[in-house]
């Protein structure tokens, strides 16, 4: 079977049961992939049984599979029953996140804990566990986010706890090279999902839509792709954070 083709691959997705997760979700599915969907806790269920309808539908094999992944255990215990069901893993992407925007001097120490624990700690863990489980030749995908490149204020702990994934990448990609594994993360802008607009006034709406030189949100459907590429035909893409933010933030 080659690199490019996802036919009979078995997928994992953390956060795969909505909006950018599921379109990967589903995308996969698409293309005779097996999937172990995600999906963190009961205010996501409904919409990530939904996905998992959609993915059968296709044809697809596919579970649900329920955690919250800042417990390493649990991380642990996804990708055992992921190999348990389909025999491996062969492209394992995280799309968690958790979004806070709040001043530097009011966030408290529970926020900042809670903050690392969902984009630092799992993320680290996650690729620990398929840099040990995943097949050779395997791929790994995180999603970050563009204000990583961004010169800001009020998201000091969204930005500054996903910031480390960025050396997580190129520390796994090193590591894990020689078995033909690829690591990478792509670093969306402000996406056009409910996740987005939890934390954003009408007029931070404004301002981040207006802030892109190609104008408007990061639509889901322009990530989607990518990280399709960057586990099939881009493979030998390895080690980098890919910045896709329609001019939103650069280096």
């Amino acid at each position: 079977m080659s690199r490019n083709d996802v036919n009979g691959k078995v997928v994992l997705i953390a956060g795969g049961g909505k909006n950018l997760g599921a379109l990967l979700s589903k995308d996969f599915a698409a293309k005779g992939a097996k999937l172990a969907i995600h999906y963190n806790s009961e205010s996501s269920k409904a919409e990530s049984e939904k996905t998992l309808a959609e993915v059968k539908a296709m044809g697809a094999e596919a579970f649900l599979f329920q955690a919250d992944l800042t417990k390493v255990a649990n991380i642990a215990k996804l990708f055992d029953e992921t190999i348990a069901k389909f025999g491996g893993v062969d492209i394992a992407i995280n799309t968690v996140g958790m979004v806070l925007k709040k001043p530097f001097t009011e966030t408290t120490e529970a926020e900042y804990d809670v903050m690392f624990g969902v984009n630092s700690k799992s993320a680290y863990f996650f690729l620990q566990e398929a840099g040990k489980k995943i097949n050779d030749n395997g791929k790994i995908c995180t999603i970050v986010t563009s204000l990583l490149a961004a010169y800001t204020g009020l998201y000091s702990t969204y930005a500054g706890a996903k910031a480390p994934v960025e050396h997580f990448t190129r520390a796994a990609s090193k590591e894990f090279g020689a078995r033909g594994i690829s690591v990478t993360a792509v670093a969306p802008g402000p996406m056009d999902t409910p996740f987005f607009y939890g934390q954003e006034s009408d007029d931070a709406v404004a301002y981040h839509k207006s802030a892109s030189a190609l104008g408007g949100l990061t639509d889901i459907k322009d990530i989607a792709p990518l990280v399709e590429f960057l586990v099939t035909e881009g493979w030998w893409i390895t080690g980098q954070t890919i910045f896709a933010n329609g001019g939103y933030t650069t280096r």
